[in-house]
């Protein structure tokens, strides 16, 4: 299609040869800005997913935190109880 951009410098239009310098050089400078556009959301991207990653390891450690407290206080609350129980 006439007009349209082509994402890929490699794929140019074989017209390309027809452009004036000024416009090859818009071109130049258009890729390059795009490809610092994408470089920067794959970067946000891949933050993102280890900020992601780091809070699902911080909640499962928690919940394991969690679960091993209650387990510890269970444990030490039957062992009291088998303390008063002998007692008595």
């Amino acid at each position: 299609m006439p007009g349209t951009r082509r994402c890929h410098p490699e794929r140019r239009d074989p017209m390309a040869e027809n452009y004036s310098k000024s416009r090859q050089q818009a071109e130049i400078a258009f890729d390059k800005e795009q490809s610092q556009f994408f470089a920067r959301g794959r970067a946000v991207e891949e933050q993102d997913s280890l900020v992601l990653a780091r809070e699902e390891k911080t909640l499962r450690l928690r919940e394991a935190r969690l679960a091993k407290e209650l387990q510890d206080q269970q444990m030490a609350d039957a062992a009291t109880a088998a303390k008063t129980t002998r007692k008595a």
